[in-house]
């Protein structure tokens, strides 16, 4: 009997996600050049959280399946200059995966952070696939076309969850854009999944208030 597969948002069917590309015979690359028939691009837009960018990158590195993170240095979120920001760009490297810039636009400055490789934070259509100079942009043409893409923005895919065509190697190529705070913190809803996530921040916070000496008592 096959196994029924729920869709979910969480890591649990983001695994299944990950077995199914692999059962469709596809690779898992990186934004080095014009994409090759059977490649499988992971791309993270980390808009609001490192430490569900983390934990999905841990799974990730379990399964064999590196990714493209792309990180905010304008983030009202989090800091990339803070010990905690340091910390994750280090650990995303140890386990094997590549950072690029999540930029704010027209802002698009490279430091030895970041891999020369961007995608664009919120983009208007008017700059969203133009060339940009010292990176790739992943949604310029090569990179980007509808037939091979696939979203999960605002926790819904626009053209239904991809797993069965993955299995089916329905894709010649695909770049799959997955944000991690959608799957790591449960929600049936985009307002029920942020809920959670600042749930979980309230208690972060705390132990960083009790980190630097504030008295909680």
């Amino acid at each position: 009997m096959d196994r029924i597969v729920s869709c979910g948002f969480d890591l649990g069917h983001y695994r299944e996600l990950i077995d199914a590309a692999r059962a469709g015979g596809y690779r898992f690359a990186f934004f080095d050049g014009t994409p090759q028939p059977g490649e499988l691009l992971l791309r993270h837009d980390v808009d609001l959280s490192l430490e569900a960018a983390l934990a999905m990158a841990e799974l990730e590195a379990e399964l064999e399946a590196p990714a493209t993170y792309f990180l905010m240095t304008r983030s009202e979120f989090y800091n990339l200059d803070s010990p905690s920001g340091e910390a994750a760009i280090e650990r995303l490297r140890r386990l094997g995966h590549r950072v690029g810039l999540h930029a704010v636009y027209p802002d698009a400055a490279r430091d030895a952070r970041f891999d020369p490789v961007l995608a664009w934070h919120n983009p208007d259509p008017d700059y969203l696939t133009a060339p940009v100079e010292g990176f790739a942009n992943v949604m310029q043409p090569g990179f980007f076309d509808p037939e091979h893409y696939r979203s999960d923005s605002n926790q819904r895919w626009r053209y239904g969850c991809p797993h069965e065509g993955l299995v089916r190697g329905d894709f010649e190529w695909l770049q799959l854009l997955v944000h991690p705070e959608i799957w790591v913190y449960p929600g049936e809803t985009m307002r029920e999944t942020m809920l959670a996530m600042l749930a979980a921040e309230r208690e972060l916070r705390l132990e960083q208030l009790e980190a630097d000496r504030i008295d909680l008592s």
